[in-house]
């Protein structure tokens, strides 16, 4: 798994995050993620045989409430605090585009 990374490859990162980085932050995050696949390179090496796959180290419950169904707010409820609106949904700005 030893990859470079290189200060290309975390522009590339930050791109596609949508994460704009100065150029002194792109070396910190590029000795950053080194390091984390390093780490996870060292994981690798564990012998796993016979480990059941887990999603949490420790055991865990649900604490919340059962799901249930309920009363709908009106839309008005709902976007009520809503800083803009289109008829009966929340108008946001546009994330995608279409240029890659």
């Amino acid at each position: 798994m030893p990859q470079k990374i290189d200060n290309e490859l975390v522009r590339h990162i930050a791109k596609l995050g949508r994460i704009e980085l100065a150029d002194e932050q792109v070396g910190t995050f590029g000795r950053q993620l080194s390091a984390i696949l390093d780490y996870v390179g060292k994981l690798q090496e564990l012998n796993t045989d016979g480990i059941e796959p887990m999603a949490h180290a420790v055991e865990l419950r649900n604490v919340l409430a059962d799901d249930s169904p309920g009363e709908s707010l009106k839309p008005d409820q709902a976007l009520a605090n809503a800083p803009q609106r289109d008829g009966d949904f929340f108008a946001v700005p546009k994330v995608i585009d279409d240029s890659q």
